[in-house]
């Protein structure tokens, strides 16, 4: 049986071992044996591996030690210390249930089955430089192939170069555009994609090499469609078909339907669909407009997607489809419903924000000794205490006056951020955790660790100059008799 050694702080010691207790009083967990040890540090996210490694020189009968999620650091000095692997945990105590039922492992959202399409829309206003650069932005984000579109009646006079500079660069590239010409231009230049054609300009497939996306040459005929693909089937043409996805009240439903139909008419041709109509046209987020999609996408058996990032709202859609894709693939490999797998769709909310009760939090608060502010999140609001004592309230202004800052200018800007961020997780239900931005999803940005502690290193820098003594009236300040430290 596997032997786990975790490693926590005085405070989280309790917590931790009744975690633990009710994860192997759970039979649907895979038994273990394990081992806590309180390594003499307050907070748990306060060790670090040389400081572990100080304090535990060497573990025996162990398989493998788990610190806490929030334990910053390179820890193969503690592997290569110890002869073990060595894990971080979840941030948050509360998430071990769930770090088990995964066996500590993340779940793999390496796969997937549906190729994006990223279109730059206004593509025509663009110089090829500026292409490339946006290009580049969408393959970050996940897209595979770059959509280059068409503006209608304007002329698109470097689509050639824009085409062959990003083919040059390694993109995959589609055009789409209403005008034949465009189309056929595109593909001698080298476009992998023609977005797109249909029973009446199909002789456009004939003349270049490109992969063609299928439409109906009248919106909504699912006759026109299937002449078009009956078409390119008889050939022996690869091709991807699109039904069109319509807007809400402007078809939505019926166009649903239409790709089931497509689907279970033809169950092995690759098959498009563009999500733009829903994610930009319609005022609400995008993250689980993209998720209720890529479920149908995923049921459907969709191969490819159309993706659009115009509209501010939508600004991250192409980095959620990408998100989406991996997650109802996963899923659906899986047999399992699409819960538990990643955050990046979890903008506005988070599926446990709350993870200590109010009653909890006073119980930790009881136990600190030192004059450092913790601050927690409950369903109740925010919390925030040290060793004087626990206050509450939905509101960081009342916070103020009994925080005894007002002479600490480090202390109180630290503070606003916070507080600031605690109301706005308690308000929208996210979770807080001290010291760590808030999670937006795919939207989330990258902690800069130096920025989080400048504030402190400018206050001190001012306090010395403070102290420092006053230089003379009447001496300049390159007198050697000015003011010294």
């Amino acid at each position: 049986m596997t032997r786990l050694l975790f490693l926590t702080g005085k405070l989280a010691e309790h917590s931790l071992r009744q975690i633990l207790q009710s994860i192997q009083a759970d039979s649907k967990q895979s038994p273990f044996e394990y081992e806590v040890k309180q390594i003499g540090v307050s907070v748990a996210a306060l060790m670090t591996p040389p400081l572990i490694a100080r304090r535990l020189a060497k573990v025996e009968n162990i398989d493998k030690v788990i610190l806490p999620g929030l334990c910053q650091g390179d820890l193969a000095l503690l592997e290569a210390q110890w002869g073990v692997p060595v894990e971080r945990g979840p941030k948050d105590l509360k998430d071990l249930p769930q770090y088990f039922g995964q066996q500590g492992k993340a779940p793999d959202l390496t796969q997937h089955s549906v190729t994006i399409f990223a279109e730059i829309v206004d593509a025509p206003d663009l110089t090829v430089a500026q292409i490339v650069a946006k290009a580049s932005h969408f393959q970050q984000q996940g897209a595979d192939v770059i959509d280059l579109g068409c503006l209608p009646g304007k002329a698109f006079a470097h689509m050639t170069d824009a085409v062959q500079a990003l083919k040059t660069q390694g993109f995959q590239v589609s055009v789409d555009s209403m005008r034949d010409e465009d189309l056929l231009a595109a593909g001698k230049a080298g476009a992998d994609y023609l977005l797109s054609l249909h029973e009446k300009n199909l002789w456009i497939a004939d003349e270049v090499a490109a992969t063609p996306i299928l439409i109906p040459a009248v919106p909504g005929s699912f006759a026109s469609l299937q002449r078009a693909i009956e078409h390119c089937l008889k050939r022996g043409r690869r091709f991807i078909a699109d039904p069109i996805l319509d807007p809400i009240h402007f078809g939505l439903t019926d166009s649903i339907v239409r790709y089931h139909k497509l689907r279970k008419k033809y169950p092995d041709i690759a098959i498009m669909m563009g999500v733009g109509n829903l994610t930009e046209l319609t005022d609400a987020d995008t993250t689980g407009v993209n998720a209720l999609l890529f479920g149908m996408i995923s049921e459907l058996n969709i191969n490819a997607v159309l993706a659009t990032s115009v509209s501010p709202h939508a600004s991250e859609a192409v980095a959620e489809a990408d998100v989406a894709r991996r997650v109802m693939y996963r899923a659906s490999q899986d047999k399992r419903l699409p819960r538990g797998y990643s955050n990046g769709l979890l903008g506005l909310h988070d599926r446990k924000p709350f993870p200590y009760s109010a009653e909890e939090i006073m119980a930790m608060a009881s136990q600190i000794k030192d004059p450092s502010f913790r601050i927690m999140v409950s369903e109740q609001g925010v919390h925030v205490y040290n060793r004087d004592g626990i206050q509450h309230d939905t509101d960081p202004y009342r916070f103020y006056p009994t925080l005894n800052v007002q002479d600490d200018a480090s202390h109180a800007f630290y503070l606003g951020v916070e507080l600031a961020r605690a109301q706005i997780a308690w308000q929208l239900k996210k979770r807080y955790v001290q010291d760590e931005l808030l999670e937006w999803g795919v939207a989330s940005l990258q902690q800069n660790k130096k920025a989080k502690v400048a504030h402190r290193e400018a206050s001190i820098q001012e306090r010395l100059e403070n102290a420092r003594p006053k230089s003379n009236d009447n001496t300049t300040p390159d007198s050697p008799t000015s003011g010294t430290e």
